[in-house]
């Protein structure tokens, strides 16, 4: 802790034992001159500490009869900090208890001081949190196990339920968990596979701590891994598509969570899973740049789908 943390906590420490000290009297318990107390104090009454003092030579500092030191203090940015954590945490359902969050905002309520209270009180009833929440919650159950075996290194046991609803028993050691575009998913090494897999945290019907421990991989990107599963899953046709244009255009266009791009010889390589192409399209036709479709036949099919209706709206339009 640094040490102007340390002697403001020090100056706390002495008013609420003595309740009542001169500036002098506290820069000799310190060992700093007047000056730095007064900075001092004048800092503390800015985080809301009801400090009063009396002017003159001989005035003293004294706390507010009743104060006591929380065993948390905030300034306005930190509590301002953990009351919109706190919100945006409920509104996105995050798997811990909603229950829990509204808890921990109650107890920093009943320790800030009036003025800093109000402010975040005020907060809370005019600031409202817009966001989508996930497509499927995750069972807090879950989530704190694999929470636990992140922590302490230890090997997991899951039952996991396939899309098509197949179960499968695996050992897994998680290295990481994501929330990408909706969905909730733990990465790490499945021992059923003998590989790295991603699997969807909703998905886990069941997990217990093993005794075995594992080491995770030193700079793991579970978010880079993540994105990589799902932009080449197993099983699935890519879609492939030349953009004529520079990395750079390409990387503003289309950010990384919708595909992957590599620079080639002709321009840039666009690729990700051939599902969704309903959406996938439309997001073609958007771009102001050449494009190439190399793959599959059934976006060249759907573009000119839409390119029809598109010429036939307006056809429509001209004969008004």
């Amino acid at each position: 802790m640094a040490a102007g943390t340390m002697r403001l906590l020090a100056v706390l420490e002495l008013l609420q034992s003595r309740h009542e000290m001169t500036g002098a009297a506290l820069a000799e318990r310190l060992q700093v001159d007047v000056r730095s107390i007064r900075r001092y104090i004048k800092a503390l009454q800015e985080m809301g500490i009801p400090i009063e003092g009396e002017r003159g030579r001989y005035g003293a500092y004294h706390l507010d009869r009743g104060f006591k030191l929380p065993p948390l203090m905030f300034h306005e940015d930190e509590a301002v900090a953990v009351t919109l954590g706190l919100m945006v945490i409920r509104a996105l359902q995050l798997p811990i208890d909603s229950v829990s969050a509204m808890g921990v905002l109650a107890k920093i309520e009943r320790v800030l001081p009036e003025a800093l209270l109000s402010r975040t009180l005020a907060l809370q009833e005019t600031l409202h949190v817009q966001y989508a929440p996930p497509h499927a919650a995750a069972q807090n159950s879950v989530v704190k196990v694999l929470l636990a075996a992140m922590h302490q290194g230890r090997r997991l046991q899951v039952t996991y339920a396939s899309w098509d609803d197949k179960q499968t028993e695996r050992a897994f050691d998680p290295y990481g968990i994501v929330f990408h575009e909706g969905w909730w998913y733990v990465v790490g090494c499945c021992h059923l596979r003998g590989a790295l897999r991603t699997l969807r945290v909703d998905r886990i019907q069941q997990t217990e701590l093993r005794a075995e421990l594992f080491v995770r991989p030193a700079d793991f990107d579970a978010v880079g891994q993540v994105r990589q599963a799902l932009n080449q899953p197993d099983g699935i046709a890519a879609v492939e598509v030349l953009l004529l244009t520079s990395f750079a255009n390409a990387q503003r266009a289309l950010p990384a969570e919708l595909g992957t791009l590599e620079v080639v010889a002709d321009g840039v390589m666009f690729r990700r899973p051939a599902y969704r192409l309903e959406w996938i399209a439309p997001l073609l036709l958007s771009l102001d740049f050449p494009i190439r479709i190399l793959q599959p036949p059934e976006l060249k099919t759907l573009l000119r789908r839409l390119s029809d209706k598109a010429r036939a709206m307006s056809d429509a339009a001209d004969e008004k």
